[in-house]
């Protein structure tokens, strides 16, 4: 039986971003690697820039349990932009306003998000991990940044609780994380795991492995499904 760190992110809001558009912020149902990897990173104190400090953590290897992902919400934003012939080479946004004057557009965004949102995530060692599974749950206990669900309007509505068990897997150690202190008591509706918990999973793949953080690039990596309810009724 090897360690695993479990903990549980729950939400009134939650926004696990997709291929990101100009006019439109998708919401996927479950956070990603990237989400969870970034909030565990703000607990740790570790900024955008710390490649160093992302490194160590990217030898994680992950599963996520969706416990409840929630209803869509789509909210609408205006965004005023700036026409390149009314501001050519800015120095700044305000900049580029300020030289635009009245010669502004206004654009109508979306913005995607879900609704009551709540996960079980596990993390143990993968290949090159040289840390602490423990120095991670107490960072999570007295996070070092808020730690939100995707945008900074989704903080979490309660503790993740952390918690080091022994299980033989993945599902078997998602099952023994805490779960929120309101509700949310049913069985896991999916896994995503970055390795399969069962011949029967499905292989799928997600945009969310980081590439170059600071630009914001990221490459596909596979992602095995696993259904536990599919599984119990067979």
């Amino acid at each position: 039986m090897a360690e695993h760190l479990v903990f549980t992110l729950c939400a009134a809001l939650g926004s696990m971003g997709e291929l990101a558009g100009h006019e439109r912020r998708g919401s996927l149902t479950w956070p990603g690697r990237s989400a969870v990897i970034g909030l565990v990173a703000a607990a740790m104190g570790i900024r955008r820039g710390d490649d160093e400090g992302f490194a160590r953590l990217d030898a994680l290897r992950l599963a996520v349990g969706v416990i409840d992902d929630g209803v869509p919400l789509r909210d609408y934003h205006t965004v005023e932009t700036i026409p390149t012939a009314a501001a050519r080479n800015p120095d700044s946004r305000p900049a580029a306003i300020a030289r635009a004057g009245r010669n502004t557009n206004t654009t109508i965004t979306l913005r995607d998000y879900r609704v009551g949102v709540a996960y079980a995530v596990a993390l143990w060692s993968g290949p090159g991990w040289t840390g602490a599974l423990e120095d991670l749950a107490q960072a999570l206990r007295q996070p070092v940044f808020t730690l939100y669900l995707g945008r900074k309007s989704c903080p979490l509505a309660a503790p993740p609780a952390p918690r080091i068990v022994k299980a033989e897997g993945p599902l078997q150690a998602l099952a023994l994380a805490a779960r929120p202190p309101f509700g949310h008591r049913g069985a896991l509706r999916l896994v995503a795991s970055d390795e399969p918990v069962s011949p029967a999973d499905a292989r799928d793949s997600r945009n969310d492995l980081p590439v170059e953080r600071a630009k914001w690039h990221f490459a596909q990596r596979p992602v095995f499904i696993h259904r536990p309810a599919a599984e119990g009724a067979t």
